[in-house]
């Protein structure tokens, strides 16, 4: 490990309890950082010191705690999906939306709420809409699969065409779903399309636990392979890479990683893309390092995203979507124009 492999990892690991306090402790009800760091350590037994009221500690514990941390392993999640995906396809510009995932997803959702499932009772009401997002992250990669499949082997290209006709199809059908929705489902719609991640809770958070954790490992076990896949396909077969294994359980485990994200918190965008280019930049492009400080950028970027979406407007709350794409956009521009002039010289 590099010099410059470990600073990154400790100036991150150094700024993650820092953005859990302030996430914690800033918003629309003010909790004092003394009072966060009190509440914070009496939790876990370490201090018994106790200058906060019940209403803080309630709101820190049960509303603001539980978001931060389904906003870290969410942005956990994105980027490494991102980064997998970017190694596969051997494209710095690939993300989790390019298969159709995302959008699968995401029509999934639409049809969910159009046909009133969240009104159907008990526990299957409840989570019936991310049920529904979930299943169809899972269908649209296997219909993707199945027309990428040529002669028992998957064919990258023909993978990211499916994905773009997938895609645009999705996105048809959505359209005319929204055309066809009331005033509330037009409503419950645009919370999917824009990601939010107000209704967070223990619940979801221990729910998405195994979904995110489990394919984080699986793919950064992937690491060594992706490595010489990056010299190429047949480069890859010649060093004794089982290259549809790679891609097959690749794909599984972001489908299952990025499902598990959208059904939560509903579309959020650039952090697949962009964090693994940034990480990437900083520590360079072997996937063991990539993967790794890709997650803890994700967790990091998304959980200040969705601090900024509940103080910009205070005491209501911005979509975590747009925030995302507004601050996306313009550092993903520099950083292709950045590489540009290299290219240059």
């Amino acid at each position: 490990m590099t010099q410059r492999v470990k600073i990154t990892y400790i100036s991150l690991l150094v700024l993650l309890p820092i953005c859990i306090i302030a996430g914690t402790s800033l918003g629309a009800f003010k909790i004092e950082f003394e009072q966060c760091a009190n509440i914070l350590l009496n939790l876990f037994g370490a201090d018994n010191y106790s200058d906060f009221t019940n209403p803080q500690h309630n709101v820190l514990l049960y509303i603001r705690l539980p978001r931060v941390c389904l906003s870290m392993m969410i942005g956990a999640a994105l980027a490494v999906s991102g980064a997998g995906l970017q190694g596969l396809f051997r494209n710095p510009l690939a993300d989790p939306g390019l298969i159709g995932i995302s959008a699968g997803a995401m029509l999934a959702a639409s049809i969910a709420i159009i046909m009133g499932l969240q009104f159907t009772s008990g526990f299957l009401g409840y989570y019936s809409i991310s049920f529904a997002t979930f299943l169809g992250a899972i269908l649209t990669t296997i219909i993707v699969f199945k027309l990428s499949k040529s002669n028992k082997s998957t064919n990258i290209a023909t993978m990211l065409l499916a994905g773009i006709a997938i895609n645009a199809l999705a996105g048809a059908v959505t359209g005319f779903i929204i055309y066809l929705s009331d005033d509330d489902q037009l409503r419950d719609i645009t919370f999917w399309s824009l990601g939010s991640l107000g209704g967070a809770d223990w619940e979801k958070v221990i729910a998405l636990i195994p979904l995110i954790i489990l394919p984080i490992i699986m793919i950064a076990r992937l690491a060594k392979k992706l490595d010489v896949y990056a010299l190429g396909e047949s480069e890859a077969l010649c060093l004794g890479v089982n290259v549809n294994s790679l891609k097959r359980r690749l794909v599984v485990w972001v489908t299952i990683s990025v499902g598990a994200c959208v059904a939560i918190a509903g579309m959020i965008g650039f952090i697949g893309l962009l964090i693994p280019h940034i990480t990437r930049l900083l520590v360079g492009p072997k996937h063991r390092n990539l993967i790794w400080i890709s997650a803890i950028l994700g967790a990091l970027v998304l959980s200040i995203s969705d601090l900024l979406c509940r103080l910009i407007v205070a005491p209501a709350e911005l979509p975590i979507g747009i925030l995302t794409a507004i601050l996306g956009t313009p550092l993903f521009l520099a950083l292709l124009i950045q590489q540009k002039r290299k290219i240059n010289g």
